[in-house]
């Protein structure tokens, strides 16, 4: 495998969701094999460091921020660091820029690569549109339904319709599931392959089962907010109490702002917050079955890791998670709580259905490997990128179009400001 020397500009890496983890695999996977990374995020303080072939500049985001969760934020002054990162960047000289997303790091990735005349790669790792919808809903309670659905319809058409115009600058994209490369692809015309994710398959283990009694668990482990949809949750509770299981007990790791709802809404649930490491993986091994109300994820790391962890996952009929198992085999399908509390009931009182998914579950997470992942898409880089650059001064002659995408990127930039 040809290797390129990788700008990559995420803007989640320390926190506590999919793209962090991907972000943190991706920078770990090069170190294992001497790929030279200039990583970029946010972090607790200003530092620039070098460990093995891995290159780190991080910045401090500032009070003056847009937060949408404690593990989503969008510092509102991120252009203060846009000279010294280019001065960085240009020392580096990377082959290509690759970014994960339209927030801070990844604007400055964009506007960086255009300057320079690097090609540019993006990722897509999260339905930002859909994520914003779900959010306005919730504000626009107060409005009558027909108006408040309109509004967020177009609202949501208006979001899309922006995040597509920014990946559209990228000379390559890559998407988690299979309906959004054909989308990006179609709506971008670019080069758009598949990128999915992998799995700690040692970290996530039956083996970590460390439970005992009578209760049928029911696992959930994410952020606790509006676009995950776990108020579903309380609604499949109910449900199960009036069906007459007494015996099923929620387990619900995560934080958001839902969280305090949660915790006043259900009676049977015990919510620890975030878990990590190996208390994360006791916490799946122990679970009976794991729910995933969410439509709006692009993957499901936390059912991937569920299955791994010998648990079969109901999650819903739309959105990337229903690609990662086999209905009837390794986890079912649902499209709303009344059928989410069937198929928990229906796993309950089946033992031989229950044991059967469970192994098919481990089994079917065991073919995702971190490794093979982005092995994959360092070929992409190959097949797209096919000379290595070696120094920004032989970047890409875009023809006279670097400035107008350099003024595109600006223009997206006042949208996000």
């Amino acid at each position: 495998m040809t290797t390129r020397r990788v700008a990559f500009f995420t803007d989640s890496f320390h926190e506590v969701n999919g793209v962090a983890l991907t972000s943190r695999e991706f920078v770990a996977f090069a170190q294992r094999r001497s790929i030279p990374v200039f990583s970029v995020h946010a972090g607790p303080a200003e530092c620039q460091f070098q460990e093995g072939s891995i290159a780190t500049f991080e910045f401090k985001r500032s009070r003056l921020r847009w937060s949408l969760e404690r593990d989503l934020a969008i510092d509102l002054t991120f252009l203060r660091h846009r000279k010294r990162l280019r001065n960085s960047l240009a020392e580096f000289a990377p082959d290509l820029v690759h970014i994960t997303g339209p927030g801070d790091a990844g604007i400055l990735g964009a506007m960086l690569a255009y300057d320079l005349r690097i090609p540019l790669v993006a990722s897509w790792h999260t339905n930002l549109h859909e994520f914003g919808a779900r959010r306005l809903d919730q504000f626009l309670g107060f409005l009558p339904a027909g108006l408040r659905s309109s509004a967020v319809r177009w609202a949501e058409r208006a979001a899309l319709d922006q995040c597509v115009r920014f990946y559209r600058l990228a000379k390559l994209i890559l998407a988690p599931n299979p309906e959004l490369v054909h989308m990006l692809g179609e709506r971008t015309g670019r080069p758009t392959f598949l990128m999915r994710r992998g799995i700690d398959t040692d970290l996530f283990t039956p083996a970590r089962r460390a439970r005992s009694g009578r209760h049928f668990v029911i696992g959930y482990v994410g952020r606790l907010s509006p676009e995950k949809n776990v108020r579903l949750l309380a609604e499949i509770e109910a449900l199960l109490t009036r069906s007459g299981c007494n015996d099923c007990w929620f387990l619900i790791v995560g934080e958001g702002s839902e969280r305090a709802w949660l915790r006043r809404t259900m009676e049977r649930a015990e919510l620890p917050g975030i878990l990590r490491g190996e208390d994360l993986a006791r916490a799946y091994a122990s679970m009976d079955v794991f729910v995933f109300p969410s439509s709006t994820d692009t993957f499901g790391n936390v059912v991937l890791e569920a299955m791994a962890s010998g648990v079969p996952a109901i999650v819903t009929a739309d959105g990337g998670p229903k690609f990662l198992v086999t209905p009837g085999e390794s986890g079912l399908l649902a499209t709303d709580a009344n059928e989410f509390a069937n198929a928990i009931l229906t796993l309950r009182d089946d033992a031989e259905i229950l044991t059967q998914m469970r192994q098919q579950a481990r089994g079917e997470a065991q073919c995702f490997s971190w490794d093979a992942v982005f092995e994959e898409v360092h070929r992409r880089y190959e097949t797209c990128f096919p000379q290595a650059l070696g120094n920004t001064a032989r970047g890409p002659d875009f023809s006279g179009r670097g400035t107008a995408r350099s003024a595109a990127v600006t223009g997206l930039l006042r949208v996000h400001e």
